[in-house]
């Protein structure tokens, strides 16, 4: 629905560009760093819409493939500690029925903080 409205709005906004062109043929002078050039106004509206579109749409782009870079980056970070948390949980486990075990692995634990 979304899109919907977006494609609504969109084509509303073609619409506005091009009346809003239509009624300004006249010529005008467009300024370039090594010159001057004459050219119509319908084609400076038009080519400025287009040129601020690509532009929206670049940003677009490339804010989408850092965004999905982060994504990635953060899938694997939640795999490594899924990966953690069931090695100790059964690590747990093996201690939980053996509690001689238990007692040797606390017990070399305490001697490796001394």
């Amino acid at each position: 629905m979304k899109s919907q409205w977006m494609l609504v709005f969109g084509l509303l906004f073609a619409l506005i560009i091009a009346v809003f062109a239509v009624f300004n043929v006249g010529k005008v002078p467009v300024d370039y760093v090594f010159g001057e050039a004459h050219w119509p106004l319908v084609l400076v509206i038009l080519g400025s819409a287009l040129l601020g579109a690509l532009a929206s749409g670049l940003f677009a782009v490339f804010r989408s493939v850092r965004t999905r870079r982060e994504v990635n980056v953060l899938k694997r970070q939640i795999t490594e500690k899924e990966t953690m948390i069931a090695n100790q949980q059964n690590e747990i486990a093996m201690l939980q029925k053996s509690p001689e075990l238990a007692n040797e692995v606390l017990n070399d634990q305490y001697d490796a903080k001394k």
